[in-house]
């Protein structure tokens, strides 16, 4: 990996997977570069390793390398210039009586209702809406970072939004967010919002969104938030909207 030179980081090696079936874009093959070992990866490595555009999935910290396609992009909120759109401030009023709380990162049988029913309304036939016990707490619950389970109940207690988010030492990431599929009002939406505001409290200049891919619709909703960086030719640059 020359692109990265950071002291945290020479403890570390990568490899790369064997090539898989892309969740995103119908008939590409896609390969992943991956960390290893995987319990070395400190609070600083990682840091360094979301600045150099990769992502966590459980205890897997990774970054896309497909032999014929470069179309995942690493993005990034810059919180500190961010300012929310008409629609986006409709959202956060829409949802202001929803209350937040971190809790334990541990199996909750709620949590897990919930995950399921939004992979098979928002993700079917995707496989992740056949995941088991096993393969949720492996994905969701598994973390070798700094990580917090946030979930958000509307006034009545009922579980809305469940959020798993990494602290870095410069931004949050946003790892994985699943919400009621049946509750009006964009809650995506209001759940990245909600973390761009816990990044301006905690002083980070960045929410890290993972990856963005032009071609599939399923992630259009990360350009609307601006400004935005992408991570290309190892560096990143401001996105300008309309000259993807």
């Amino acid at each position: 990996m020359s692109e990265i030179h950071d002291p945290n980081l020479h403890v570390l090696h990568y490899y790369l997977t064997a090539s898989y079936p892309c969740s995103y874009l119908e008939g590409r093959i896609a390969r992943s570069r991956v960390v290893a070992p995987g319990h070395l990866v400190t609070a600083k490595a990682y840091a360094s390793l979301l600045r150099a555009g990769f992502r966590r999935s459980g205890l897997f910290t990774y970054k896309p390398q497909c032999d014929n396609c470069q179309a995942c992009i690493s993005v990034r909120i810059n919180t500190v210039a961010f300012k929310p759109s008409s629609t986006q401030k409709r959202i956060q009023k829409r949802h202001r009586d929803l209350s937040a709380r971190k809790v334990p990162i541990q199996w909750q049988d709620d949590h897990f209702i919930l995950y399921s029913r939004y992979q098979h309304q928002r993700h079917p036939g995707g496989g992740m809406d056949e995941q088991g016990r096993e393969q949720y707490e492996q994905f969701l619950l598994s973390s070798h970072v700094n990580t917090e389970l946030v979930e958000f109940r509307s006034p009545d207690g009922v579980l809305r939004i469940v959020s798993i988010i990494d602290l870095s030492d410069d931004g949050l990431s946003s790892v994985y967010t699943f919400y009621d599929p049946d509750y009006p009002g964009s809650l995506g939406t209001y759940c990245i919002l909600w973390q761009i505001e816990q990044c301006r409290q905690l002083g980070l200049p960045w929410l890290y969104l993972g990856y963005w891919i032009k071609e599939s619709p399923k992630m259009s909703y990360k350009t609307r938030f601006q400004p935005l960086q992408k991570y290309i030719n190892q560096q990143w640059i401001d996105h300008i909207p309309g000259q993807e």
